[in-house]
């Protein structure tokens, strides 16, 4: 958790606004948040807060690394406050739990392409599908026959 985001803003040439500490006060406590539910977080805090500028905070925190962005296929995006490292993550097919996990192996980008073609890589994303434990434990829903 941020334990100062003031600070960090102003450490990172921000201005401070209500909008951007309510948006990584949210990210901090809901790690693989949707910005729908950073909306709903920051205007239950906040009250009247437009959909667009909670987007643009998402955005200016995730450009200046104070936050990272992720968009797993198929599924919105979402938000964490983990930056700095290069974990991937776990994702339930079942009931969507998004959890972190460290790097693959060895250090940053984690995996080495075959063929780089003349690429300076420096992150590798990888996202691990499957069902967490809590789904692999439920019974199947019978079939309809």
């Amino acid at each position: 958790m941020i334990n100062d985001p003031a600070d960090l803003l102003r450490r990172h040439g921000l201005h401070v606004t209500a909008q951007r500490l309510a948006v990584l006060r949210a990210v901090s406590k809901h790690p693989h948040i949707t910005a729908d539910r950073v909306f709903e977080l920051a205007r239950a805090e906040l009250g009247a807060i437009s959909r667009q500028a909670i987007y643009d905070a998402l955005n200016t925190l995730a450009e200046k690394g104070l936050i990272r962005r992720i968009q797993p296929m198929g599924s919105p995006a979402r938000y964490e406050d983990r930056v700095g490292d290069n974990h991937h993550h776990l994702i339930c097919r079942v009931c969507g739990r998004v959890v972190d996990v460290d790097c693959a192996v060895g250090p940053a980008p984690c995996l080495t392409p075959s063929d780089d073609r003349g690429y300076e890589i420096d992150e590798a994303e990888v996202i691990y599908w499957g069902r967490c434990p809590a789904c692999r434990a439920a019974p199947s829903p019978a079939s309809d026959h």
